[in-house]
């Protein structure tokens, strides 16, 4: 795994052995970021279920201006600081060694998030736990994207009651990236 594009270009990033973590291919990694490209500039990137860091590592190396790890794995944290480290972005971010609901609640008191990445063990139920946290949030800015990696097969019909909408998907083999904005309101 490495990073695709920006001040970090070429650096190889290092993965927690096993498979409690699933780094996102380099492939649709750069999929995912040509689609995003034009938000990112300055943003503020919450990386939730962040394994390695790959993905908050990407949007920091592409010009985002701060970065947020929230990962509860031991030997995931070891690779996000690992990676920050050798990237030279670590100025720029931060890691929370927490579960996600409760990094959750702690960011109420920070400035709000542009854009929040997930990628929650898959069939848990986690996109519509943290969505409806985050449809009373204030940690979210007014254009916030917020992108959820599945499995295809994930079942996202119950979206509305959380007061966000999928305005993109794109699929991959074997899962896919769903982009979503709050619902205007009024």
């Amino acid at each position: 795994m490495r990073v695709i594009a920006g001040t970090a270009r070429r650096l190889q990033l290092v993965t927690p052995p096993g498979m409690d973590t699933r780094p996102t291919a380099d492939k649709y990694k750069e999929t995912l970021f040509n689609i995003l490209q034009p938000e990112i500039a300055g943003c503020r990137f919450l990386d939730l279920f962040a394994g390695s860091g790959g993905i908050g590592i990407e949007a920091l190396s592409r010009g985002a201006a701060r970065a947020c790890f929230v990962e509860n794995g031991k030997k995931a944290l070891q690779c996000i600081e690992q990676n920050l480290q050798h990237t030279r972005l670590a100025d720029r971010a931060v890691v929370m060694p927490t579960d996600v609901m409760a990094a959750l609640s702690r960011l109420e008191r920070e400035k709000p998030y542009d854009i929040i990445f997930m990628d929650p063990p898959y069939g848990k139920d986690w996109p519509r736990r943290i969505l409806g946290t985050l449809s009373t949030s204030r940690i979210l800015t007014g254009d916030l994207i917020v992108i959820v990696e599945e499995t295809l097969d994930a079942d996202f019909s119950w979206l509305p009651e959380t007061g966000f909408t999928e305005y993109r998907r794109k699929e991959y083999k074997t899962n896919q990236h769903v982009f979503l904005r709050r619902e205007e309101r009024g």
